[in-house]
């Protein structure tokens, strides 16, 4: 427990940005790394990308998709009870028929606990891919997923949520301080300048930081950033594999939110379309 009047500590998150692959253990092979870094600098949370778990840029699905109590989600919990790290990482599970998986992203807390599941509200039927062939989207009615981690609380979206400003709005006011958005961030004409432009636009809306941790790779943007709540951008990768560590401060949030307090002063709500 803190003291009273004592100053938030910040919060030491290491982006793991993989370059993932349909091999699944080599994929769980390059979690543990990235742990082991995360754990070498004493962070907090290791955020993985969307897909951390197996990844075909021809289409993810069905035959990528493994159970919560399946191997990846294991070796996350497993390597989260052994270094002290939480993880925010992007899988997929079986959906609902055998016709269809789930994009999800799996919350693991420093015991090893699951704490939560995200499943991908918004399906990435855009820029000629149409994902909801091959996944079923999430309940958009579904409580926003947000967890605690050292004292911050961190809200989940994925990938193509970021377009949608009401998704980051609903987990600001289920009480997220910070937006981590796991992401295999397609590339193509201005797909870079659409990536870091709405990170840094979700960030000052919602006087929030934003980790957003994209996959490496063939087709893919890269380019993890850190933004924090005044839009500046703390930290930027470039395309390859790469992982690096940035300290997250809640006074800095507070500071921001209390200098630019646009979310109490705004007049309307969001509500999901059901």
């Amino acid at each position: 427990m803190s003291a009273v009047g004592a100053r938030p500590v910040p919060v030491r998150v290491t982006l793991g940005q993989l370059r993932v692959h349909a091999d699944r253990s080599a994929n769980r092979a390059a979690v543990v790394e990235a742990f082991d870094a995360a754990a070498h600098v004493h962070a907090d949370l290791l955020v993985l990308p969307e897909y951390t778990s197996a990844y075909d840029p021809r289409g993810v699905g069905p035959e990528h998709a493994e159970p919560l109590a399946g191997p990846f989600v294991e070796t996350l919990r497993t390597r989260a009870a052994r270094t002290g790290v939480a993880v925010i990482a992007g899988t997929t599970l079986p959906g609902a028929s055998t016709q269809r998986a789930v994009n999800a992203v799996v919350a693991v807390d420093p015991a090893g606990e699951l704490v939560g599941v995200y499943r991908k509200v918004h399906l990435y039927d855009a820029f000629g891919t149409r994902e909801s062939d091959r996944l079923e989207p999430g309940p958009p009615g579904a409580p926003p997923l947000v967890v605690d981690v050292g004292g911050l609380r961190f809200g989940v979206l994925t990938c193509y949520d970021l377009r949608f400003p009401e998704s980051a709005r609903r987990a600001v006011d289920a009480g997220a301080d910070v937006l981590v958005v796991p992401a295999a961030w397609a590339a193509g004409d201005h797909k870079e300048l659409h990536w870091r432009a709405l990170a840094v636009a979700r960030a000052i809306e919602n006087t929030c930081a934003v980790v957003a941790v994209g996959q490496a790779g063939g087709g893919l943007v890269g380019r993890s950033l850190v933004v924090g709540p005044d839009g500046m951008v703390d930290l930027e990768l470039g395309t390859g594999p790469q992982v690096a560590s940035i300290d997250v401060d809640p006074a800095r949030i507070a500071r921001e939110r209390d200098r630019n307090p646009s979310l109490r002063n705004r007049r309307y709500t969001t509500s999901p379309v059901l």
